[in-house]
């Protein structure tokens, strides 16, 4: 019912159309300046609003990427400061959000800082790096990176997609065209030649754009607290404590362990409160299920650390489970290596 509600709202989806049409003119025309710098920029984005992969995205660069001095910058959706922050020991998901909190944590070597002004905070990173991983800025275009990588799901290109606030697009589909390379995440592994074909009709590419396909590599659940590992999901009840875009996938592969998924979902970047959690609690304490397990992503387990929250979770069976993007095969050696010409062959004499 709500998506045909959405559809009253395409006279205003015309409007926001103009305003962005006339926005991005004016960065072609030179109007509006567009900053380029002197070392290795790459972006990751998309044209929709949600979760399209862009924090694994930016993980698989990270690895890919491990012989340069690398700094990620995010705007830091979420955080409750503003201004160009570094990550460092007193960083939490309030200060600079739960996507940069997740990197600061995993690649300790890796520079995180959070900026809304990614030019300020380029500026600010760039004495000390090869390479600046921009997360989510496809449509900053105050800065102009050097090579841009454009994220689709899989699924969402089978259907319709309109322009805010009828839909989910934040600028026309046929921007992808600023892409150096197209992404599909989240697709079927392997993808059928079918779905190929139509995808690459309806994303028609110069021959200097590449498309890739990937999909999601569930990795082993990680418990909240203590940090061990769990290889296998064994639980008569599952349940799912989320605060993304589009839980489905998920969903759809804790499924295969137990059929019994008791889902808990919140909007995408969700601040967690205490009644959130005691909402789950109550239901997870009442089960009578004596295999039983709390499952949440890796990003939201970044909001779940607070003190106020802490107490409520410890001495509880609950993990989160990361994940990471699988390119298919034949995609995976040219994706990578165009990154790693251009960074190699943009890379300052320092």
């Amino acid at each position: 019912m709500f998506k045909y509600l959405r559809l009253l709202l395409l006279p205003f989806s015309l409007i926001y159309g103009l305003v962005i049409l006339i926005r991005n003119k004016l960065y072609d025309w030179k109007v509006l300046k567009s900053t380029k710098f002197d070392l290795p920029v790459i972006c990751v984005g998309n044209l929709v609003v949600g979760g399209s992969g862009k924090t694994p995205t930016t993980e698989y660069l990270v690895r890919l990427l491990s012989d340069y001095k690398i700094a990620i910058l995010s705007r830091g959706y979420g955080r409750k400061t503003k201004g160009f922050i570094l990550a460092d020991e007193n960083a939490t998901a309030v200060t600079i959000g739960d996507e940069p909190m997740q990197y600061h944590q995993k690649f300790p070597n890796v520079t995180v800082a959070v900026c809304e002004d990614r030019v300020k905070g380029i500026n600010m990173l760039k004495a000390g790096h090869d390479v600046v991983l921009l997360d989510d800025a496809y449509q900053h275009r105050a800065v102009k990176p050097g090579f841009s990588i454009l994220l689709f799901e899989f699924e969402k290109l089978k259907h319709l997609q309109l322009l805010l606030p009828a839909g989910n697009l934040r600028e026309p589909f046929s921007n992808y065209n600023r892409a150096n390379a197209v992404l599909i995440t989240k697709s079927p592994n392997p993808v059928n030649i079918v779905d190929q074909i139509e995808i690459r009709r309806k994303i028609d590419l110069e021959l200097d754009q590449r498309l890739s396909f990937s999909s999601i590599k569930y990795g082993d659940l990680v418990h909240l607290f203590n940090k061990q590992t769990k290889e296998t999901i064994s639980a008569d009840e599952i349940f799912v404590l989320t605060g993304i875009a589009n839980p489905e996938p998920l969903l759809q592969y804790l499924n295969q362990f137990s059929p019994n998924i008791h889902s808990f979902e919140h909007p995408d970047h969700h601040d967690f409160s205490e009644q959130d959690v005691k909402v789950l609690l109550k239901a997870f304490h009442a089960h009578p299920a004596k295999e039983k397990i709390i499952i949440t992503t890796e990003k939201d387990s970044q909001r779940l650390l607070g003190d106020n929250l802490k107490d409520l979770l410890l001495n509880l069976p609950i993990y989160y489970l990361p994940i990471a993007i699988e390119l298919a095969t034949k995609d995976k050696i040219t994706f990578d290596q165009n990154i790693l010409d251009y960074v190699a062959n943009t890379k300052r004499i320092r």
